[in-house]
């Protein structure tokens, strides 16, 4: 399973850009899709978490500023990112939980994309 993500680059501050991720392989089916970023010295942070239902969950430096979609039949996840702010500034990584067909049982693991950048100038 790889994880391809896109659409990384510069925006200024206040600006408008849009990551998307695209997950490929052997997948049966694809629950929790989403982003994460990795400040140096900083825990992993949560961006955008989306279940296969729908349900979304942002992380609270984002709120209201960015907005999360899947498209399940595509497995891909995008991430649109308004009023961008310089500590936006960052790594942003793809995730996905994905089962696979092993055998007569289905296993779950975790997957990560390279990682985008994403640079907001001041």
């Amino acid at each position: 399973v790889q994880l391809q993500a896109s659409g990384g680059g510069l925006v200024q501050a206040g600006g408008y850009l849009r990551i998307s991720c695209s997950a490929s392989g052997s997948i049966f089916k694809i629950n929790d899709m989403g982003w994460y970023r990795h400040p140096p010295g900083k825990q992993r942070e949560l961006v955008a978490i989306i279940s296969r239902s729908g349900i979304t969950t942002y992380g609270d430096s984002v709120k209201g500023r960015f907005t999360a979609s899947r498209d399940n039949d595509k497995n891909m996840v995008s991430l649109e990112m308004n009023n961008s702010k310089p500590e936006d500034t960052e790594f942003y990584y793809c995730y996905a939980r994905v089962g696979r067909i092993s055998g007569s049982s289905l296993d779950w693991d975790d997957y990560w994309g390279q990682g985008t950048e994403v640079t907001v100038s001041s």
